[in-house]
């Protein structure tokens, strides 16, 4: 293979990379801009979410004077991962051209002659999964249950009750 050639191939690679980063550009912009809405209880509770997920609003509806405390806080929590779900879904259709992109990439082993493929190694690992349990659920506290002691002591429900 000529020197030439190789110079060729990397100048192509150089601007299929600028190409590419001037694209992730673009769809992390169009990313930031998204927002998902969801509506629980009959539309009585609305949660908007922003990009990451973070609650940027929630609107109360008519009727709302009709649920508990404790119903209301699980209407905004249902409604917030509902949103939140969506939003995640339009983000990663969104980012699907950069996962596209990259698998037509060209392997460093295809370039430069002898060069281990190092794709596998260099991958990006998989997020695990972020938990939507609340924040004393045995999914959280790994199967550990509250104390005897603790679970006896009554528990008055109020605006503040997280315990539903």
């Amino acid at each position: 293979m000529s020197n030439e050639y190789q110079k060729d191939d990397l100048a192509a690679i150089l601007d299929g990379f600028a190409d590419e980063m001037r694209t992730i550009v673009e769809l992390q912009r169009q990313r930031a801009a998204l927002t998902a809405s969801a509506t629980a209880r009959g539309k009585r509770v609305t949660v908007t979410v922003n990009a990451d997920g973070t609650v940027i609003e929630t609107r109360f509806g008519s009727g709302i004077e009709e649920l508990d405390y404790p119903e209301i806080a699980k209407a905004v929590t249902e409604a917030a991962k509902q949103a939140a779900a969506d939003v995640a879904r339009q983000s990663r259709e969104i980012m699907a051209p950069v996962s596209q992109s990259r698998n037509r990439l060209p392997k460093l082993a295809d370039i430069i002659p002898g060069m281990p493929d190092l794709s596998k190694e260099l991958a990006i690992p998989e997020a695990p999964v972020v938990s939507t349990a609340p924040p004393k659920s045995p999914e959280r506290l790994g199967g550990f249950q509250e104390s005897v002691a603790d679970s006896e002591q009554p528990r008055r429900g109020g605006a503040t009750d997280s315990g539903w």
